[in-house]
């Protein structure tokens, strides 16, 4: 698949567009399942400013939305983060969920475990391999997906009550990573209400009804309520895109 992301703010004076190619991969790949550009305009006449590395970029403001999430809707006492996947999602994740949140247990599973080895061997602090899904979630107060997963592989029967859950993966009509019991028994976040409605198999097959995209929780026209089992299924928008490029095409300009 080739997907292309244009957007504009305003508020930013920036125009972009991301390039992103999607090939599901039979068997495990040197190359990333999905690859992208981000090209940066002048917004006054359409000249090109930039061409930036869009991978990064996906990968950094992916996560840093995660963050906002979590930090406005997980529980009051959260000790142990949990990871589905081990991909480069699972790294930018990782990172800024370490350095924003203090987490006493850090727990991750990957379909192959040789993976999940090898993203606790990469990391920084302890992370403790789990040899299934069920054993990683279980008393998990943060849980983040972030796998390549057709069909659930995270279900509600497994999930403490309060917790959090990002679900980033499964970004199409017809894919799944969450069942129907977790993300009926959740209140259901989202980026954009009709992305969700249109691209994420875990909003469409489950019928499950969207409280608030995250954006109104930011802006505080609707609550967090993180007392509650809370779910935030993350489609990306381009606009993180623009944002995110104004932001290193500036920080580059700077000198910095």
């Amino acid at each position: 698949f080739l997907g292309v992301m244009p957007a504009y703010s305003a508020a930013d004076d920036a125009l972009t567009t991301k390039l992103v190619t999607f090939y599901e991969h039979k068997k495990d790949s040197s190359v990333p399942s999905h690859q992208a550009t981000v090209l940066l305009f002048d917004p006054r006449n359409g000249s090109l400013k930039a061409v930036l590395d869009g991978s990064v970029i996906t990968a950094k403001r992916t996560a840093a939305v995660s963050a906002i999430a979590t930090k406005l809707l997980m529980p009051a006492f959260a000790e142990v983060l949990c990871i589905l996947g081990a991909g480069v999602q699972a790294y930018s994740h990782y990172d800024i969920f370490t350095e924003l949140f203090t987490f006493k247990e850090v727990r991750i599973w990957n379909r192959t475990k040789e993976k999940a080895e090898k993203f606790a061997n990469s990391v920084n602090g302890p992370v403790q391999v789990c040899s299934s899904a069920q054993e990683a979630v279980t008393g998990a107060d943060v849980i983040i997906t972030v796998t390549m997963a057709t069909t659930p592989i995270l279900f509600g029967a497994w999930v403490k009550p309060g917790a959090h859950i990002n679900a980033v993966g499964a970004s199409r009509p017809d894919w799944r990573e969450l069942d129907d019991e977790l993300i009926k028994n959740s209140v259901l976040f989202v980026d954009s209400r009709e992305a969700a409605l249109t691209e994420s198999g875990d909003v469409i097959l489950s019928g499950a009804e969207i409280f608030a995209e995250l954006g109104e929780v930011v802006k505080g026209t609707k609550p967090a309520l993180p007392e509650k089992t809370t779910v935030f299924k993350s489609l990306g928008m381009a606009v993180e895109d623009t944002v995110a490029a104004k932001f290193v095409y500036d920080s580059w300009s700077a000198g910095n």
